[in-house]
């Protein structure tokens, strides 16, 4: 008996893929039979046939424009792990190399490798992680593999609806915010918050429907007003409403103890226009008809977050007096605040490979994430340090020179000064923070001003070994300790 359901999901895929070429969407078309075949048989615990799930990851990806490769690749996502009658090297002949490295790169190493569960979920968890070291398609495919299954999460038993939820939240939520994919982040952390503090989740996800019934009028005017504004110069302009998702509210105000009024982000208008130029024009006309709070102002044009994120934003008395952030940015900024790296494949259509590759390498992220690997064996260890320093809180400290430099919540000057360079480092003796000196021993707070101190007479010491908290920092030292 024909799965209607089936039938109209690959259909759907199809459709979703109008801008691949005939010949890829036959490429597709085979191995999505391949998949079916395999899979035939098989059961989610909803009752939905298993093809179902690889379908829904492909249609995920197909939002972003994602290539051919990384298409058949989430289409056979599981196929080598669940499946006994198919090894990545038929993968390979059946259809080419990145196809089989891709399929590689998300399938879990055997448990028969590993003497506890524990071992293989971490050794699991590295490999997942570096693999966007050789081809960040991989982790498009692994956050949209988990946002499918979270969303499917109510079938499970509630023990596995938390564990779900909590690496959601400690691997997969950064892991999106690194590679900039703010759309996957914000449903992952909404889904996470609903199986962890679900009354919580209804309580704040009833505030936020409140708060978009009583502000969309507002909201719909000054978006009149500031595209009416843009049309009069002939800019080229689109405007979009947005309300902060149910996590961020309850972020705002359960864990930093703010009140529902005083959220300055919690309505925001993204106003997209062709040019940088005009980015800043668009600003102008937009304070000269709505009154802004100066230190709700953020230029990530001129200093881009470290994900490469790209945007204006000021907050304003809105209509009625309502605050309103704006962020203001080109089109094709636009598609990376949304999707992070996975946008280059709209946006550098024949090359998208290349430039992503290229792009991830300048993250500080992507610096930090080889350093950790090079230097823990262990996967444990490995799986601790990315963690605590990449997965966990961030801070960002102003440099001298205008850098903007990520580091983990409780780094120190140490810190900081290697993170500028090695030769920083190993002379500092203090610094000026927020127009203060301060000594070595020194915390830093979200969005310092500092200037690193140093004398040619200085060297690392324990001291400094005892007060870097990051590894690279703590081998830098370790390094010159040991040749001296």
């Amino acid at each position: 008996m024909v799965d209607l359901k089936k039938v109209e999901s690959i259909e759907k895929l199809m459709k979703s893929l109008f801008y691949l070429t005939e010949q890829e969407r036959l490429e597709v078309e085979q191995a999505y039979m391949l998949a079916n075949e395999l899979h035939a048989g098989k059961y989610r615990q909803s009752g939905e046939a298993y093809i179902t799930h690889p379908l829904a990851v492909a249609l995920i990806l197909a939002e972003l424009c994602v290539d051919k490769d990384t298409i058949c690749a989430s289409l056979l996502h599981d196929v080598v792990e669940d499946c006994e009658d198919i090894s990545i090297e038929d993968l390979a002949c059946k259809f080419n190399l990145d196809i089989a490295t891709l399929v590689d790169g998300v399938t879990k190493i055997s448990r028969m490798n590993f003497s506890t569960k524990d071992d293989q979920n971490m050794a699991n968890t590295r490999k997942i992680i570096m693999g966007m070291a050789k081809d960040v398609r991989i982790i498009f495919i692994k956050l949209a593999d988990r946002l499918h299954n979270m969303r499917t999460l109510q079938f499970k038993s509630k023990f596995k609806q938390v564990e779900n939820s909590l690496e959601t939240m400690e691997v997969f939520v950064p892991l999106a915010y690194c590679v900039g994919a703010y759309r996957i982040k914000n449903e992952l952390e909404d889904l996470s918050l609903q199986y962890l503090q679900p009354e919580k989740y209804k309580l704040y996800e009833e505030t936020r429907v409140r708060v978009e019934e009583e502000s969309q009028p507002q909201l719909e005017q000054m978006s009149y007003v500031i595209s009416n504004m843009l049309n009069s110069e002939y800019f080229v302009n689109e405007i979009k409403i947005r309300v902060k998702n149910i996590y961020g509210i309850y972020r705002r105000i359960e864990e930093e103890g703010h009140k529902l009024s005083d959220i300055h982000d919690l309505l925001s208008l993204k106003i997209m226009v062709e040019a940088i130029s005009n980015c800043y024009l668009t600003l102008g006309m937009i304070h000269s008809k709505y009154h802004p709070i100066n230190d709700k102002f953020k230029d990530y044009i001129f200093n881009p977050k470290t994900n490469m994120y790209q945007s204006l934003h000021t907050t304003v008395f809105g209509e009625e007096g309502k605050l309103v952030q704006a962020q203001i940015r080109t089109f094709d900024m636009d598609k990376v605040a949304s999707f992070g790296l996975a946008a280059y494949w709209d946006i550098h259509k024949g090359n998208a490979r290349g430039k992503m590759q290229e792009q991830l390498k300048r993250y500080q992220f992507y610096q930090n994430l080889v350093e950790i690997d090079d230097v823990f064996l262990d996967n444990r260890e490995f799986v601790k340090h990315i963690k605590n320093e990449l997965l966990t809180g961030k801070i960002y400290i102003n440099a001298r020179d205008g850098q903007v430099v990520e580091l983990p919540t409780g780094s120190t000057l140490v810190d900081f000064a290697y993170q500028l360079g090695d030769e920083i480092g190993d002379r500092i003796v203090g610094a000026i923070v927020n127009d203060k000196e301060v000594p070595i021993d020194y915390s830093l707070h979200n969005q310092d001003r500092v200037h690193i101190l140093t004398s040619c007479l200085s060297q690392p010491s324990k001291q400094t070994y005892d007060l870097a908290t990051t590894t690279h920092a703590r081998e830098k030292i370790k390094q010159y300790l040991l040749g001296h």
